[in-house]
């Protein structure tokens, strides 16, 4: 699975996060530092499982539930026409 951002939208670090601005509608997507460190993997080619591993040796989470977590973030960010995910 390879992710990229979407056309139009960029992605700046914040202290807290980051911030995705969809330029195309003019919105603004908010991500704490877990989610911001999850899809920054994700757009350096990182498979979701390795994200998971990523995420759950860094938090107080299983793997299967970092598992979920990375799908759910994939799952939210495409919804939102934000990523482009290409299987």
């Amino acid at each position: 699975m390879k992710l990229n951002l979407a056309r139009d939208v960029t992605l700046t670090s914040l202290d807290s996060g980051a911030v995705l601005l969809d330029g195309r509608r003019g919105r603004y997507w908010q991500l704490n530092q877990s989610g911001s460190a999850i899809l920054r993997r994700l757009l350096d080619g990182d498979a979701p499982d390795e994200a998971a591993a990523s995420l759950s040796a860094a938090a107080p989470v299983s793997e299967d539930q970092a598992r979920r977590d990375v799908m759910a973030l994939i799952d939210a960010l495409s919804t939102a026409q934000l990523v482009e995910v290409a299987r």
